[in-house]
């Protein structure tokens, strides 16, 4: 066990790694608000670059030309009001859009809520966009470049291999039969590898993980020494946690116009963020190690022989038997 499946004559050390990532996928919209547009690299990777991770915008809630000033709030049992009095003013809560300054203004033709001075209009996050808006994400692509190195054996490597081509690099996708050191992955396969369905994880968005697992034998030819991929989610999403699903977060692109005034697109980004997990260790043959198992391992058998004693003499049915076999008793004759 020790020698053979443990490898205990080997010496081991852990991985240090460095992971670089680039997106690439290009789709169209058209809606009421926005008419057509083009959504590129630039638009759904916030940001641009981060360490291990990157994070593909799948839907999105915006609430164009805001400007700050005076508008009424989103109604909820604590804004909706009936007079002047219902408002209090400077009043601010964890869950406000601004600060109140203790009116009572129309919100539609029904409904009155406290004004509050704010970025108006206020945002309305209440319905999520279903099918998500950018649905055609899971046909984009992410190239992850992965650096590897063992310290004790300055051994490095990368998981574009020797044997890939700039060629082959073009136009591969991996594939976990067909293309299984293709570095590029379709972030629809990522998820549907990790059992999920990629439609329903954009409206909210979530967490996957792209696992990179580096176990090599140093021992053997370093073209041997090859990553295997695998992928799991890694926020919970079932029928025990339905409060506050999925990842998102909010960002504002900012603008003036002639007169200095100044404007902004607030931004509620739905998405899935890629986290790049790399691991693993690598072993080669170091007389240390051996012997200290070959030690152990002669140590181990004089403690066995006590072992067997204890459980033969003591423990089983046929202990007196086995006691009488063990030991032989001598009459003293000088007595």
């Amino acid at each position: 066990w020790v020698f053979l499946w443990e490898k205990g004559y080997q010496e081991t050390d852990s991985v240090v790694s460095s992971v670089t990532t680039k997106v690439k996928g290009v789709t169209l919209t058209n809606t009421s608000t926005l008419g057509a547009m083009i959504w590129d690299v630039a638009d759904y990777v916030i940001p641009p670059q981060e360490e291990n991770t990157v994070f593909v915008m799948t839907n999105v809630i915006l609430t164009l030309n805001q400007r700050q000033g005076r508008c009424p709030e989103l109604p909820d049992d604590e804004t909706e009001c009936k007079v002047k009095n219902n408002c209090v003013p400077g009043y601010v809560s964890t869950h406000s859009n601004g600060i109140q300054t203790g009116e009572c203004v129309p919100y539609n033709s029904s409904i009155k809520t406290c004004e509050v001075f704010a970025w108006c209009p206020v945002e309305d996050d209440y319905h999520v966009p279903k099918p998500a808006f950018l649905q055609e994400a899971e046909n984009f692509t992410i190239l992850v470049k992965n650096n590897i190195w063992y310290p004790k054996f300055n051994f490095s490597k990368r998981n574009i291999l020797p044997t890939i081509n700039s060629t082959y690099l073009k136009n591969c996708i991996y594939d976990s039969q067909t293309d299984p050191f293709c570095p590029i992955f379709r972030l629809g396969k990522i998820v549907e590898a990790a059992e999920q369905n990629f439609q329903e994880m954009a409206v909210e968005g979530g967490v996957m993980a792209l696992q990179i697992n580096w176990d090599c034998n140093l021992d053997r030819a370093a073209s041997h020494c090859v990553p295997k991929y695998s992928f799991r989610r890694l926020d919970n999403k079932d029928s025990a946690h339905t409060v506050s699903p999925g990842y998102n977060f909010r960002f504002a692109k900012y603008y003036k116009d002639s007169n200095g005034t100044e404007s902004r697109t607030l931004v509620k980004a739905y998405g899935i963020r890629f986290d790049i997990i790399v691991f693993g260790k690598a072993g080669k043959f170091d007389v240390i190690p051996t012997m200290i198992n070959i030690g152990s391992g002669l140590a181990l058998f004089g403690v066995a022989t006590v072992l067997c004693d204890i459980v033969v003499l003591y423990c089983m049915k046929k202990k007196y038997y086995y006691r009488e076999k063990k030991y032989k008793y001598v009459e003293d004759y000088e007595l």
